[in-house]
């Protein structure tokens, strides 16, 4: 979390604020020394990038168990270490392409010249990771900043210090500091961060700490890509599968324990299909995680305050008359331990956390609808999401879906994957974030598209300089004003 720096800093965080500024200032001036890197410079540098990633992999993933008392290395190595092997792989493939100068058209009031656009790296990118995917959060926008010509600087989270201590080791054997650099700390070192003047500024994280960040962005008019989160909706429609519709909301609710930005935060359901809705997904659960507190498959919340939290949320709304459902497929008792079941939220009402805010763990409210217009109406009502899930076979139904709502990105009939597509963008919009830093879009986020005019030795600009009423510039008026 980013707030203001306060004087009660100690000798650490006071070391670790001046490397900032010194790294800062040095990764700058690297730059201006080798301000164009080109095709073959930057491919290698995800090439190593790569290779580190595999040989760390195993220690990452285990770092990664640590922070959060227990997270399965499969999970960490699907969502985690493939996504991003595969996202470097893409950009090697592209990237000469995503180079090359886009030629533009000329009007011919300005013939004979030449237009094009160039891609031009921007400097010095600001990094700030999340504690929930720390190794992806980390590497996807590295790649990217990489990839565009950059050089980069990576804020880590607080919460996951063991993970944090292996991304260092790990970047620190393949790239100088004036290259990649990774910094650490509290508030202090985030506020510092923040206020940088980076030539871009990559922020993932909530909403309410993506205004802080913004704002102190703003200080410099410092550029910010914000991935953000808010309230995603998963919207079954009438006469859907319901099997297939739970068995994927299931999935992309559990994995990481929901504590995933895109992760499905309710799910809107015909009326009346509430109870087959969760009697699917009670056996649904039990088949993909039949135990719960010893079971290595799922994953723990990530910290005491965090499970606090979303305990004290799941007593407001039962206090509040919401009907609360466990899934616990074996009858455990998790106390001693971070592990939290899932909680289905029947009949919440708009006064409580878990129908405000984004819930970032293991709780899933159901709204019922009577049409699909209704659930429509009810997701426009609401600040607009990062992600949408619609769940119909249905082409009529999907198409008035995607032009009647917004959202970050939006996936049919399945939860998570669009993020995975290396092709497309991928980000949020208004509260849930700004700008792009996957694929081809994430390389123009963080270059700088220059429009170059080039002209030879014949001007045609000068028949339009003064003194101004000749008859040439009377028949330009006449052939181009109209």
């Amino acid at each position: 979390m980013v707030a203001t720096v306060t004087s009660l800093q100690t000798p650490q965080q006071d070391q670790e604020l001046q490397r900032l500024q010194h790294i800062f200032a040095e990764q700058r001036q690297a730059f201006r020394q080798q301000p164009m890197p080109d095709a073959a410079s930057r491919i290698a540098d995800l090439q190593r990038l790569k290779a580190v990633v595999l040989k760390y992999q195993d220690e990452l993933a285990s770092a990664v168990n640590q922070d959060f008392s227990c997270r399965s290395k499969d999970e960490t190595l699907i969502a985690e270490i493939m996504t991003s092997v595969q996202g470097i792989n893409y950009a090697c493939r592209r990237l000469r392409g995503w180079m090359k100068p886009s030629k533009r058209h000329v009007h011919m009031l300005f013939a004979p010249s030449h237009n094009q656009v160039v891609y031009q790296p921007l400097g010095v990118i600001g990094i700030m990771v999340p504690w929930n995917y720390p190794v992806q959060l980390t590497l996807l926008p590295l790649m990217t900043a990489l990839a565009a010509g950059n050089r980069a600087m990576i804020k880590l989270s607080e919460f996951t210090p063991a993970t944090n201590k292996a991304l260092k080791a790990m970047l620190a054997e393949v790239f100088s500091e004036q290259q990649v650099a990774v910094i650490e700390g509290e508030v202090d070192v985030s506020s510092a961060f923040a206020e940088t003047p980076w030539d871009h500024l990559i922020f993932t994280g909530s909403t309410a700490v993506g205004k802080i960040v913004m704002s102190a962005a703003a200080k410099n008019l410092t550029p910010v890509t914000l991935e953000l989160g808010g309230k995603s909706p998963a919207i079954i429609a009438p006469g859907a599968n319901m099997k297939d519709a739970v068995e994927r909301i299931c999935f992309g609710k559990s994995l990481n324990a929901g504590q995933t930005c895109i992760a499905p935060d309710y799910v809107l359901l015909p009326a009346g299909q509430e109870q087959a809705f969760i009697d699917t997904y009670q056996a649904t659960f039990a088949r993909m995680y039949p135990t719960l507190r010893d079971n290595n498959d799922y994953t723990a919340i990530i910290n005491e305050r965090q499970q606090q939290r979303l305990q004290a949320w799941v007593k407001e709304a039962a206090d509040k008359g919401a009907n609360i459902t466990v899934i616990n497929p074996a009858n455990e008792d998790f106390s001693g331990t971070r592990k939290m079941p899932l909680h289905i939220v029947q009949n919440g009402t708009a006064d409580m956390k878990v129908m405000q805010e984004e819930l970032f763990g293991p709780i899933l409210p159901i709204v019922p609808y009577r049409s699909l217009d209704d659930a429509i109406g009810y997701v426009n009502d609401r600040d607009r999401p990062l992600a949408l899930y619609f769940f119909s076979y249905n082409k009529a139904e999907q198409q008035q879906i995607l032009q009647r709502t917004h959202a970050g990105g939006v996936t049919i009939n399945d939860t998570l994957m669009h993020i995975a597509q290396d092709d497309m963008p991928f980000g949020g919009i208004g509260p849930s974030g700004m700008g792009h830093y996957h694929g081809k879009e994430g390389f123009v986020a963080l270059s700088k598209a220059k429009a170059v005019h080039r002209k030879g030795r014949f001007n045609s600009g000068m028949f339009i300089y003064p003194p101004y009423g000749g008859a040439i510039q009377a028949l330009i008026r006449k052939l181009f004003i109209r």
